[in-house]
């Protein structure tokens, strides 16, 4: 396997920025310094990209993500600017709302910045744009976003085994009726919590009703009106898994209104586990992203891509993890 720019800084004792700015010449490293890297790659072999040597290099990476509004895309952002910072790179973020038009527009933006590679983050299943980015030779990392017909790297979080744990912790609480309250179940993410959530339900001998599915955009707003609609039916719901925290606490802020209490008479769990989830009343029980792991990992391998362009793209899976508070607790009812 070819030396990467992450065992040349480990043999050279060195941090990964420092052999990114004695790469591209850049910064203030002491002669000793560049030369005993300069020393470890010649004893590596260390080849950087020829690609991205003949090309203008401008330290930056492009971020595409779907809403800089929602915290935790928000801390994605964060988590990723802070790792590229350690390898001398700058970060530039495009917010597309999940629009192809804007996706489109913003990736010929930022070709024409000559970017050094890009993260793509936005959930639309259309991969005409990110073909155009590999036609043209521009790194690309794939972030919650799976294009298993493309030669690119991607870091994705196990959205069927969030949907299934989320929703198999409820049935275990006794909850025989259990809502969920989504965003457009095309998007591959929200699509595969949803499977997950039928198939809890299908193991635990449970029925698939239609009418406790609501769909809709993320937002307070939006969350909040499924609940009205659904704490209307003539058999409520008693309990609701929400696909994001926005619609989770929109959830709480219409149980509310009507008077019911969570967790006593209405359980609600979200996906996410960002700072939202700790700060609202009552602490959300949600499903957590690993949001650092995740960010750490999609800008290593977009690096190793800028620098050492790699045969074989990875396809990284991470585990979500189940994080009980306070919006929980068991079905008092006989529902």
């Amino acid at each position: 396997m070819k030396p990467t720019i992450y065992d040349v800084a480990k043999e050279a004792g060195v941090s990964i920025s420092t052999v990114s700015k004695v790469l591209n010449n850049t910064g203030s490293i002491a002669e000793k310094t560049r030369k005993k890297v300069r020393d470890t790659m010649h004893q590596l072999d260390y080849q950087p990209s020829v690609v991205a040597s003949v090309k203008k290099r401008i330290q930056t990476i492009g971020l595409l993500i779907p809403n800089i509004a929602n915290p935790f895309m928000a801390e994605i952002a964060r988590g990723i600017e802070n790792h590229v910072k350690k390898f001398g790179f700058s970060l530039m973020i495009c917010s597309t709302d999940n629009d192809l038009k804007n996706e489109i527009e913003y990736i010929s933006i930022l070709k024409q910045k000559y970017i050094d590679g890009i993260i793509i983050a936005t959930g639309l299943k259309e991969d005409k744009a990110i073909k155009e980015l590999l036609k043209a030779e521009i790194p690309v990392a794939l972030l919650s976003r799976d294009v298993s017909s493309l030669a690119v790297d991607a870091v994705l979080v196990d959205d069927f085994l969030g949907g299934y744990e989320a929703t198999e912790y409820l049935i275990s609480l006794g909850h025989k009726r259990i809502a969920m309250i989504t965003e457009d179940i095309k998007f591959p993410t929200i699509g595969a919590r949803f499977e997950g959530y039928k198939q809890a339900l299908e193991k635990a001998g449970l029925p698939y009703d239609e009418s406790l599915v609501s769909l809709n955009n993320t937002s307070l707003a939006e969350g909040k009106q499924s609940t009205r609609e659904l704490l209307h039916l003539s058999i409520p719901p008693t309990a609701i898994f929400a696909s994001t925290e926005f619609l989770a606490i929109g959830a709480i802020q219409g149980a509310r209104e009507f008077k019911i209490k969570v967790p006593q008479d209405l359980s609600i769990i979200g996906f996410d586990d960002t700072v939202l989830s700790t700060i609202c009343d009552p602490p959300l029980t949600t499903i957590a992203q690993p949001i650092h792991e995740m960010s750490k990992k999609v800008v290593e391998l977009l690096i190793q891509e800028i620098e050492n362009s790699k045969e074989t793209k990875q396809r990284v899976v991470l585990s979500p993890k189940l994080v009980v508070r306070a919006s929980t607790s068991h079905n008092k009812t006989n529902t």
